[in-house]
Order: structure tokens, then sequence, then C-alpha cells
């Protein structure tokens, strides 16, 4: 069986759903990144990146979220445009990359320079605000023009985003965010309404994760601080 290993943050979560929307059996293995599990000899041996989510079915192993999402969609033949000299395959691939390389990136590093980092914070959090922002501006845009990300149908483009959407007024500290991004918003409804992002919610409750963030969570969570404190 499909071993799957998550928390609760938008990365796993855009995988739970596509694992959901496939109906694929996996076992969750939940990896409590507060409490270091990420760090353990057994995980690292899966992912050297020592981040979640992971996959591992019967010793194929593979991580990064938006590469299983490509993996699992390529392999079911669902979710994605399977000819791939094709158009439309290129644009899939072109705005997965995006959410891959932009939205991701943008929007973790908002979170962090808002919530977790120390003054003085204010040049950071200005620019990774800014780029969180215009980020998913040019999303917004793209669902003016098209019901989903690609047009027409469902796809993993949606499922990458939809793992971040859930995430935007906590990214963005925004108390209603949705006023600037409502095809944003429109389309987070409509896969929040699908029975397989129902299922998800129960997974991402089903396990108690630390939360706490403690001098140990702080360590275990942002260990490049440590060189500060030893300079």
């Amino acid at each position: 069986m499909l071993k799957f290993y998550y928390n609760a943050a938008p990365n796993p979560m855009k995988v739970a759903l596509l694992l959901e929307e496939l109906g694929l059996s996996y076992e969750p293995i939940p990896v409590d990144t507060r409490k270091g599990d990420q760090h353990t000899a057994a995980f690292t041996k899966l992912n050297p990146n020592a981040k979640v989510p992971v996959i591992d079915e019967n010793g194929t192993v593979v991580f990064d979220s938006n590469a299983i999402l490509l993996f699992l969609a390529d392999r079911a033949g669902r979710f994605v445009p399977t000819d791939l000299s094709s158009a439309a395959r290129g644009e899939m691939l072109e705005w997965l990359m995006f959410v891959a390389s932009g939205i991701g990136p943008y929007s973790g590093q908002s979170v962090h320079f808002r919530h977790a980092a120390p003054e003085p914070k204010e040049y950071a959090l200005n620019r990774y605000d800014f780029e969180a922002h215009r980020h998913w501006t040019i999303i917004d845009n793209r669902l003016a023009q098209h019901h989903y990300m690609l047009g027409k149908d469902y796809s993993i483009v949606d499922m990458a985003l939809w793992g971040w959407a859930r995430m935007v007024p906590y990214v963005l500290g925004m108390d209603n965010p949705w006023a600037h991004y409502p095809h944003i918003k429109r389309l987070l409804d409509e896969i929040n309404a699908r029975p397989a992002a129902k299922r998800v919610e129960t997974l991402r409750t089903a396990h108690v994760f630390k939360a706490e963030m403690d001098d140990d969570a702080r360590r275990n969570m942002f260990p490049q601080n440590e060189r500060l404190k030893a300079s």
C-alpha cells in the first residue's frame, strides 16, 4: 500500500486532495515537524531535504508536493493533459511550476516573516508580502478568464493552488483578502465542496500535531537560527 507522510501544512494537503480524488488507498503517516520527526534518519532516508510530503509505494519514493502531484496524475492519466507534445500539456506544466516556484515559496516566506521572524523584519516582510500579493494577483486574473486554471478542466494545478489558497488570510495577514481575490475564493469554495476535499478535512483533523512553538519547536522548524547563537 502507498504510504503518505504528511502534516497539516499546505503542501501535504494538496497531495492528500489528489489521493482522495483518485480514490487511492493509502496509509497516512503523520510527521510532526515541531517535534523534529522530519530530521530522523528514517525520514531523511526517504527525503534528504527533511520536508513533507513524501509518498512511498513498495519502494518507489517521491518527495516534493508538485512532483508527487505530477507523478500520480500522470500514472493515473487523470487531472492532467496526457498528450506530452500538446499545447495543453505545456500550459499545465507552466502553471504547475508557477505554483511550485512562486506561490508556495513567496507565500511561505510571507508567513515566516509575518508570524515567526524576530524584529527587525520590515524589509523582508515588505518584499515577501509584495511578491505574495503579486503572484496571487496573477492567479486571480487568470481565474477571472477561466473557470479552472487550465480552462474548463479541473486539474492538479487547481489542487496545488487549493493547498495554499486555504491559507491566504494567514499568508497575507488580512481578515478579508477575498475582496481583492474574488476569483480565487470562487475556486476555493468550489473545491471545498467536493467530497474529496471533505475527506481531506477529516484526515487533517485525525491526528493532533504539536501546536506549541516552544524552544524545541523553533530548533526543529528553524535550525538556521542555531548559527546566530554561535556567532
